[in-house]
């Protein structure tokens, strides 16, 4: 017998969408009521089922339908959703629920006419209404259920970024984070309960923190100033060897700059970065944009250990390390769009698991130093063409009293798209 079909599940999202929204999606501020719009108001009254935080609930006070607040954990809250369509049900959400919010994940469940969205303003938008920052003009990051450290890639000299907070305790550990790095100086603006009777706007220098008690509900504005010593991070690829711990197992920088071109990096792609040694190829992969993410390959338990660490000190944090011998330690991992061997590829096995896991279209790059490798990249590219190409680097040493260039040892890159 047939449970699910998609012909089956395409009808029945259809007649779902030939009828009146059975879902509204109402975004609320910390004026509660009072900020709803009427239509946003006869929604939530017109609700049998009313969901949302024991936050949201209580802002709302009394409702003609029953109102629940979300199941633990959280992420059985979309399937009881789903399991209601048929009644009238009204979803609650901070602001614009399209915004670090819920709404993304409704949206993939649910046909695009079972749901009627109202929207009020995000805290981002809030917040630089009450600073007067044009908001295109800000980088903006959650910390909220999220690594510290995604703050990292943000500290650029004069700018000025907006960070959700995790809880009360988030500003003053950023705080210490941006004087450990170099950005005491920076003005830093805790803004809590914003839009509702609670607000407070405080401010303070970073390395000066001394606000005491912080409403768990803030955002946190920075507007940033680098110290002449500051550990700013650099937007181009192949940064200096020194950002990274590793027991002399790296891609040095020159070459690493190389080998991410090759890759050619874009938005949201999963790298899988194979005998990742400090996993310095992987993670200059995951800072190209927000939404990479790299899984590295490493059979050393120590190696792994640094790979994690250097993620955490340069916030490219969306990197997996998967510890084990290559190709077994490739079963049931995700499809990658790029592939980068800088280790492993004269053993048995390695390049065909990695190529047959590459999607269509995917790029393969691998490096190797010594003749060996070199015999093998030579019979792949034989069997697969593709680029070869050797990449020789000098640089400036002492000799003696004099200077002279001194030779690293040659790299040979093969490059290959897969058809």
């Amino acid at each position: 017998m047939t449970l699910f079909s998609p012909e089956s599940d395409e009808l029945s999202r259809a007649s779902a969408s030939a009828a009146e929204p059975w879902l509204s999606l109402v975004g609320l501020g910390e004026d509660g009521r009072a900020g709803l719009s009427p239509d946003a108001l006869a929604a939530l009254e017109g609700a049998e089922l009313v969901y949302g935080g024991a936050r949201h609930i209580a802002l709302i006070g009394p409702v003609a339908g029953e109102a629940a607040p979300w199941p633990q954990p959280f992420r059985n809250a979309l399937p009881l959703i789903l399991s209601q369509r048929g009644r009238k049900v009204c979803v609650l959400a901070t602001g614009d629920p399209f915004h670090y919010g819920i709404g993304a994940g409704l949206a993939k469940a649910l046909g695009p006419d079972e749901m009627r969205i109202y929207p009020q303003f995000s805290s981002f938008a809030l917040a630089c209404n009450r600073l007067r920052w044009p908001q295109e003009e800000c980088g903006r990051v959650s910390l909220h259920g999220r690594a510290l450290e995604r703050i990292i890639p943000f500290l650029q000299p004069g700018r000025r970024v907006l960070a959700l907070s995790w809880d009360g305790s988030t500003p003053g550990k950023l705080a210490e984070l941006m004087s450990a790095r170099g950005f005491g100086a920076s003005r830093l603006v805790v803004m809590e309960a914003l839009g509702g009777p609670r607000e407070r706007i405080r401010e303070c220098k970073a390395q000066a923190f001394d606000l005491g008690t912080v409403d768990p509900l803030n955002l946190i504005a920075l507007d940033l100033i680098a110290e002449r010593e500051a550990r700013i991070l650099p937007l181009a690829s192949g940064l200096d060897d020194d950002w990274f711990e590793h027991d002399g197992q790296i891609t040095k920088a020159d070459i690493r700059a190389i080998t991410l071109s090759a890759l050619r990096p874009r938005a949201g792609e999963l790298l899988w970065d194979v005998g990742a040694g400090s996993g310095s190829v992987g993670l200059e992969w995951c800072l190209r944009n927000p939404g990479n993410q790299t899984i590295a390959f490493e059979a050393r338990a120590e190696r792994a250990a640094r790979i994690t660490r250097n993620g955490s000190a340069l916030g490219a944090l969306r990197i997996e390390v998967a510890i084990g011998t290559a190709p077994a330690s490739f079963a049931g991992r995700p499809v990658p769009d790029a592939v980068f061997i800088g280790g492993g590829i004269t053993e048995p096995g390695v390049f065909e698991a990695a190529w047959g896991a590459l999607k269509s279209g995917g790029r393969l790059v691998a490096n190797v130093v010594t003749l060996e490798g070199e015999a093998r990249l030579a019979a792949l590219y034989a069997a697969h063409g593709g680029t070869l190409r050797r990449i020789g680097v000098s640089h400036l040493d002492a000799v003696g009293s004099m200077h002279g260039w001194r030779a690293a040892m040659p790299v040979t890159q093969w490059r290959m798209a897969k058809p």
